[in-house]
C-alpha cells in the first residue's frame, strides 16, 4: 500500500506534485514525495484491476466484487501505519455502441448473466477528513479500470479516430483558433471514445454514459465541498484504464466542470497514466496543451509495447517519467511483453526508481511480494508465488449435497444500479 505521507510534506507541496510547475525538476532524480504521489494512484488503478470479475465462467463476469462500504478493506489498502485516507463515493459503469475486444469489456458466458450490457469500469472516490490532512486538500479520484486479458488485442487493434464534436461545450473560453480545432479537427481512437461516452437504455446501469455519470457524481461531490479552499481533481489508470483518464481529465476541464460557479478559482485536474498508449491525434494534443489547470504525468517502462500504439495517426500527451525494469535486482530479468505491461510491475520500478543514471533501490516500504499478485516475475529466492491475488477456491463453494458450484455474491455485494 503506499505511503500518505504521514510526514506532511505532501500536504505542504501538492500542487507541484500535482503538476503545477509540469513536474519539473522532480522527475531525475525522481522527488521523494512525487514517488509517493504517484503510488497512490497506482494503488486506486490497481485496485479497479482487484476487484473486477473477469472469470467469464461467473453470470457475474464484467461486474465488481465487492461493495461500497467494504471496497478498500478487501482489497488490502486500509491496513498500514497511516492509513488509506479515501472513501469510495460511486461505481462507475460503460456500456459501447461498437463491438470491442474481450480485453476492453468482458461478458460472461451465463445465460443468466448479470448484465450483458455493461461492465464495471471504476470509481469515484474523495479523500477523508483524515486524509486530508495528510495530503493537504481534498482529493477527487476517478479510477478507471485497464484492459484485462492478455496484449492479443494489439495485433487486431483497431486505429479508427473519433470526433470529439459531441463532447465539446457550446462556448470553451478558448481562442478562436483552438475553439475551431477542438469541434472539428480534434479526434481520439473510437474504441475508448465509445466506452467513455455510450449509453444503453437496455442496462439498468448505463441508462446514462460512463461520462455522464462521472461528470454528474464531480458536481455533486464539488456541491458538497463548495466552501473549501484546496481541492483537486485527479483521474487515475493502467493500459486503456489511462487512456480514458487522459479523456475524462480533458473532458472535466474543457467542459469547466473544475469552474464550479461562485468558486474564485479554478480547481486543478491532474490525470497520472500508467502504461498509457496514446489516446488522440496531434490535433487533440493541440487542444489539450491549451487548456489551462490540466496536467498529465505518464509513467512508462522503457521495455513496454502499449505505449507506442497506435502506430500511425496519434501522438503522446503530458509528461513522460520513464522507469526501466531492467534495473531491478529482484526481477528474473528480461522477461516479456506481459511482465512489461503489467501494473504491479509498474508500481514496484516507481519504488525504486532514482534517477536516468542511477541503479534501482526501494526507497519506500512498498512489499515486492505485490509484484507476483498476477504474474511470476519475482526471483524465486523470495519464496512468494505467482499469481497469488485470487479468491478462494477460485469463488468455488461446496453445497450441503457436496456439489461444488460457483458462489454467488453476498447480500451486501450484488451488483445494483445506481438509482440517484
Amino acid at each position: 500500500m503506499a505511503d500518505m505521507g504521514a510526514g506532511g510534506s505532501i500536504a505542504k507541496r501538492w500542487k507541484l506534485l500535482q503538476g503545477s510547475n509540469q513536474w519539473e525538476g522532480l522527475l531525475d532524480p525522481l522527488d521523494s514525495d512525487l514517488r509517493k504521489s504517484i503510488l497512490i494512484y497506482g494503488d486506486h488503478s490497481q485496485a479497479a484491476y482487484d476487484a473486477f470479475i473477469s472469470d467469464r465462467r461467473s453470470r457475474y463476469a464484467g461486474s465488481c466484487r465487492y461493495s461500497g462500504p467494504r471496497f478498500f478493506d478487501e482489497l488490502g489498502l486500509t491496513k498500514g501505519p497511516t492509513g488509506w485516507g479515501y472513501s469510495l463515493c460511486k461505481f462507475i459503469y460503460a456500456t459501447s455502441a461498437i463491438d470491442l475486444p474481450l480485453a476492453f469489456f468482458l461478458t460472461s458466458l451465463s445465460r443468466e448473466a448479470w448484465c450483458r450490457e455493461s461492465n464495471w469500469m471504476g470509481y469515484v472516490a474523495h479523500v477523508t477528513d483524515a486524509g486530508k490532512a495528510q495530503l493537504g486538500r481534498r482529493d477527487i479520484t476517478v479510477a478507471w479500470r485497464g484492459s484485462v486479458e492478455s496484449l492479443e488485442w494489439v495485433a487486431d487493434f483497431d486505429p479508427g479516430q473519433a470526433s470529439l464534436s459531441t463532447i465539446v461545450p457550446e462556448r470553451t473560453g478558448l481562442e478562436e483558433e483552438t475553439d475551431r480545432v477542438a469541434r472539428h479537427d480534434a479526434r481520439v481512437q473510437r474504441g475508448w471514445f465509445n466506452i467513455y461516452t455510450s449509453d444503453d437504455p437496455r442496462s439498468p446501469f448505463n441508462k446514462t454514459s460512463a461520462r455522464d455519470q462521472v461528470l454528474q457524481e464531480l458536481k455533486r461531490l464539488l456541491e458538497i465541498y463548495k466552501d473549501e479552499e484546496e481541492i483537486s481533481i485527479t483521474t487515475t489508470g493502467h493500459s486503456l484504464g489511462a487512456a480514458l483518464a487522459t479523456l475524462c481529465a480533458f473532458d472535466i476541464v474543457l467542459n469547466g466542470i473544475n469552474k464550479p460557479h461562485g468558486r474564485a478559482t479554478p480547481i486543478p485536474v491532474t490525470a497520472i497514466g500508467l502504461a498509457s498508449p496514446r489516446v488522440g491525434n496531434d490535433a487533440f494534443k493541440k487542444v489539450f496543451d491549451k487548456l489551462p489547470d490540466l496536467r498529465l504525468l505518464r509513467v512508462t517502462n522503457n521495455h513496454d509495447l502499449i505505449p507506442l500504439y497506435p502506430l500511425l495517426g496519434y501522438t503522446h500527451v503530458g509528461v513522460e517519467l520513464r522507469v526501466d525494469t531492467d534495473k531491478s535486482p529482484y526481477l528474473k530479468n528480461p522477461g516479456n511483453a506481459s511482465l512489461w505491461h503489467n501494473l504491479e510491475s509498474y508500481l514496484h520500478m516507481v519504488a525504486g526508481t532514482r534517477g536516468k543514471n542511477d541503479p534501482f533501490k526501494l526507497e519506500v516500504d512498498r512489499d515486492i511480494s505485490l509484484v507476483n499478485k498476477s504474474i511470476d516475475w519475482l526471483k524465486d529466492e523470495y519464496l512468494v508465488p505467482d499469481s497469488w491475488w485470487v479468491v478462494k477456491n477460485k469463488g468455488m463453494v461446496q453445497g450441503n449435497d457436496g456439489h461444488w458450484t460457483l458462489a454467488k455474491p453476498g447480500d451486501d455485494d450484488f451488483p445494483l444500479p445506481d438509482h440517484d
